[in-house]
């Protein structure tokens, strides 16, 4: 709607994850780095959590688009309660036979794993939204985690979740859990600069050759998103729109605080007031 009028070849603030356009800030930067030191060391468990937004889906994508091709990846993504449910999902993650008794699926979870690894492969089973997990899943988790081979790990779990992860993870019931966990790290919102230089970023990847959101604009989002990206895109891509329908050559303040105060009094976004 607005690309041409503003010379970008794509729009730079869809909320969907995109692993091209990762802002590689401090944070995501360490994120990126345990994530990655998780995989290529064999840890049992890493954990990563943040808040809703903070780009831990697109750390994901961006790992498995790159990750070593003798690695086999099973990737679930909504997460069963029950104990049976999760070792389907296993199942069917990894695209093997997933219709059985729980006794049958765990022999061949066994074998599977077995045979992986007498082919020199590994193999990884990432759970996104992992904070929906109960007790007894996460302990389901560590327990089929227990196969391995003298130094080596037959299986490797990632976890991705928000903030109550981490909680659930602290509880009493899961210690044994919790020690296995080597690699671990909190995603935490953009800083003030951070979204500043975020935002310049973006335009820039797709194809932006000039700053089009003022400094003041781009403090104003920095206020009402709270750092969070996701939250920064929707005002950004709502601010260009509201830029393009008045033939802004450049996005302000004002036209940012008009986006803020429209979606405060009529959308479902929730937002920080500027402060007055």
């Amino acid at each position: 709607m607005y690309e041409k009028f503003y010379g970008l070849r794509e729009k730079p603030f869809s909320i969907l994850p995109d692993p091209d356009m990762i802002y590689w800030g401090h944070n995501h930067l360490l994120a990126f780095a345990m994530l990655e030191f998780g995989v290529m060391n064999n840890a049992g468990f890493t954990v990563i959590t943040g808040e809703i937004g903070c780009g831990k889906t697109t750390l994901l994508r961006y790992l498995l688009r790159n990750i070593d091709r003798n690695i086999t990846v099973g990737v679930i993504s909504n997460t069963p309660c029950a104990k049976a449910d999760l070792l389907q999902w296993v199942m069917m993650s990894l695209d093997q036979p997933f219709e059985d008794s729980y006794a049958v699926l765990l022999k061949r979870f066994h074998r599977f794993l077995h045979e992986q690894y007498l082919r020199g492969g590994r193999t990884i089973l990432v759970v996104d939204e992992a904070q929906n997990l109960g007790l007894e899943s996460l302990e389901e988790l560590r327990m089929l985690s227990n196969i391995n081979a003298d130094k080596d790990q037959y299986l490797q779990i990632i976890l991705i979740g928000q903030p109550q992860l981490k909680d659930l993870l602290r509880s009493p019931q899961l210690v044994q859990f919790a020690q296995r966990v080597s690699s671990d790290f909190h995603l935490k919102p953009l800083n003030s600069s951070d979204v500043r230089e975020y935002i310049r970023y973006r335009l820039k990847t797709a194809g932006s050759r000039r700053q089009l959101f003022s400094d003041e604009a781009c403090q104003v989002i920095a206020h009402a998103s709270q750092g969070i990206p996701r939250t920064i895109n929707i005002l950004c891509d709502t601010a260009l729109i509201y830029g393009f329908a008045t033939s802004a050559e450049r996005i302000t303040d004002e036209i940012v605080t008009m986006v803020i105060e429209n979606k405060t009094n009529y959308g479902v976004l929730p937002l920080v007031a500027s402060p007055a």
